[in-house]
C-alpha cells in the first residue's frame, strides 16, 4: 500500500491558514475519491476539503481546533496496490512568514486598529489590537502581564503570534521586569462583616486594569442571572462579527442620514417584467440588483465615498465593489462582494446577486467571495423594518441600509396643482465615517441614489 498526502488547500487570496473545525472521517475508514475528509474554516467562510484519491485514511496529522497553514500536510491516506496512482502533489514550500498570516476578517480588524487612539496600558500607553485584547481576555492574561511581552510588530507591537507564543510557552515571560509599584503593591487589609456569627478578612490590593472585550464572561459575570436563564456560548462566526462591529464602532465616527424616496416607477417597471424576465432567463429579478446600479452610478458621480482610511492617508478605490449583506442557514450575516458592479448591465447584475445569495444559503461561499468590497448595501426591508442605522463595514467608509417599500400617500406636484396620491415610497439610510465623509458628501450622495431610483425609467427594457 502506498501512501498519499492530503493538502491544505489554498481557499483564497491573502489566506495563509485555515482552522480544523472537524474531521469527517476517522482513522481507518475507506474514503472515496472526491469525498470530504474535513471541514476547515478560514475567516467566516466553512468548507469541506475532499480527497483527490480514494483510499484508508492512515493518519490524522493535526486535531479539531488545529491552526494549519496552506500548502501543510493534514492527513495521510493509503492507497491500495494496483490502484491508479500519479505523483502526488509536492507539498508547497513555506511562504516567507508574514507579519500577520491570519484570516481575513482578523486581518482587516488589525488594520483597521491601526487607526485608532491606543489602549492606555497600567505602565503606559502601549497599543494593544482588538484581537491580541480578545485573545489576552480568553487566556485570563492580566494587563500587566500582557505589558511584558516583547512584540515583534510594527514599533513593538504584540501580534497574535507573539501572545500566542507566550501562552503556548507556558506563559514564561522574557523580561519579567516589574516597576516599583508592581513588586511591592501596598495591600490593606479590611474586615467585612458577612453575617452575625463571622467575619471575613478582605485583601484591598491596586485594581488590575480590565482588558476591553465585545464579550460579556460567564464565568466572572457580573450580570445577574435569574432562574430560567440560559447561556449560550457564541459560535465562532458570532465572536468574529461582534468584534468586528466594536472595532469598526471604535475606529470611525458614525454619522446616519435619512431620504425617503418615491419607487413607484421602479416598482410598476418589476411588476411589468418580473415574470417573462423570470420565463426567459430562469432568473427572478428582485429590487437588489436596481438599488445596486443606483449605487454604483451615485459613487461615480461622488468617487469620495469609494475610499478608505490608513492613518492620515485616504486610499481612493478604482474598483467600486458592492458587498451585499446576506442570511446563513445559522442566522448570522455575511457578505459577499460583486466586483466591478459599475460594469454590469441589470441582467448581469441579477445573476450575480442571485448566485452569491444561494450560495450564501448553501453555505458554498469561498473566502474570495467576501473580499475586497469597497461598499456595502443591507436590506434591513426584509425583516419588516423602515429604516436601520447600519455599522460601516470596515475598511470602507460607508454602508446604505434599504428599508420595506410601503405604499403611502404622498402630495404630487401636477400642471393642475398638487394632488394627493398612493405612492410606493421607501426609505434609505447612509451611515458614514465622518473623519473623511463630511454631512455635505454624505446627504448629497444619499440623495443622489434616491433620485436615480425615482426616475426609474418604467419603459426601460431588460
Amino acid at each position: 500500500m502506498s501512501e498519499f498526502q492530503l493538502i491544505m488547500p489554498k481557499m483564497g487570496e491573502s489566506i495563509a491558514e485555515a482552522t480544523i473545525i472537524r474531521w469527517l472521517k476517522n482513522e481507518g475508514d475507506t474514503i472515496a475519491a472526491d469525498e470530504s475528509v474535513l471541514e476547515i474554516a478560514t475567516d467566516k467562510v466553512d468548507s469541506e476539503v475532499p480527497t483527490p484519491k480514494g483510499g484508508v485514511l492512515l493518519k490524522k496529522l493535526y486535531n479539531e481546533n488545529d491552526v494549519v497553514a496552506v500548502g501543510q500536510a493534514i492527513a495521510i491516506i493509503g492507497i491500495e496496490a494496483g490502484a491508479t496512482q500519479t505523483a502526488p502533489p509536492p507539498i508547497a514550500a513555506a511562504p516567507e512568514p508574514a507579519p500577520e498570516p491570519v484570516a481575513v476578517i482578523e486581518k482587516q480588524m488589525e488594520h483597521a486598529a491601526q487607526t485608532v487612539k491606543p489602549v492606555a496600558a497600567a505602565q503606559g500607553n502601549r497599543f494593544y489590537s482588538p484581537l491580541v485584547l480578545n485573545i489576552a481576555r480568553s487566556e485570563n492574561i492580566s494587563m500587566s502581564e500582557l505589558d511584558q511581552i516583547a512584540g515583534t510588530g510594527n514599533e513593538g507591537r504584540v501580534t497574535k503570534r507573539d501572545i500566542m507564543a507566550f501562552i503556548n510557552g507556558g506563559r514564561k515571560l522574557s523580561a519579567p521586569a516589574a516597576t516599583p509599584a508592581a513588586a511591592s503593591p501596598e495591600v490593606k487589609v479590611e474586615t467585612t462583616q458577612t453575617d452575625t456569627k463571622q467575619a471575613s478578612p478582605q485583601v484591598s490590593q491596586p485594581a488590575e486594569q480590565k482588558i476591553p472585550t465585545a464579550k460579556t464572561e460567564t464565568s466572572n459575570s457580573k450580570i445577574a442571572l435569574m432562574p430560567g436563564d440560559e447561556i449560550i456560548e457564541m459560535d465562532r462566526m458570532r465572536k468574529l462579527i461582534a468584534d468586528h462591529m466594536v472595532m469598526s464602532l471604535a475606529t470611525s465616527p458614525h454619522v446616519t442620514s435619512f431620504v425617503e424616496a418615491d419607487v413607484t416607477n421602479l416598482v410598476m417597471w418589476r411588476e411589468k417584467h418580473k415574470t417573462a424576465f423570470e420565463k426567459r432567463e430562469g432568473e427572478k429579478i428582485t429590487f437588489t440588483p436596481c438599488f445596486i446600479e443606483a449605487v454604483t452610478k451615485a459613487i461615480k458621480d461622488f468617487p469620495m465615498i469609494n475610499v478608505s482610511v490608513d492613518g492620515n492617508q485616504i486610499i481612493k478605490r478604482k474598483s467600486i465593489n458592492i458587498g451585499m449583506a446576506a442570511a446563513l442557514p445559522t442566522g448570522n450575516l455575511i457578505v459577499p462582494v460583486i466586483r466591478n458592479a459599475d460594469q454590469l448591465n441589470l441582467f448581469g447584475l441579477t445573476k450575480a446577486v442571485n448566485d452569491l445569495a444561494n450560495r450564501a444559503r448553501q453555505n458554498k461561499l469561498s473566502p474570495d467571495d467576501i473580499q475586497g468590497g469597497t461598499f456595502t448595501i443591507t436590506n434591513v426591508g426584509g425583516f419588516g423594518n423602515l429604516m436601520g442605522t447600519p455599522i460601516i463595514n470596515q475598511p470602507q467608509v460607508a454602508i446604505l441600509a434599504t428599508g420595506s417599500i410601503k405604499k403611502k400617500p404622498a402630495v404630487m406636484e401636477t400642471e393642475y396643482g398638487d394632488t394627493i396620491a398612493i405612492r410606493h415610497m421607501m426609505f434609505l439610510s447612509l451611515s458614514y465615517d465622518h473623519r473623511v465623509v463630511d454631512g455635505s458628501l454624505g446627504g448629497t450622495f444619499l440623495r443622489r441614489i434616491a433620485d436615480y431610483l425615482e426616475q426609474w425609467d418604467v419603459n426601460r427594457e431588460v
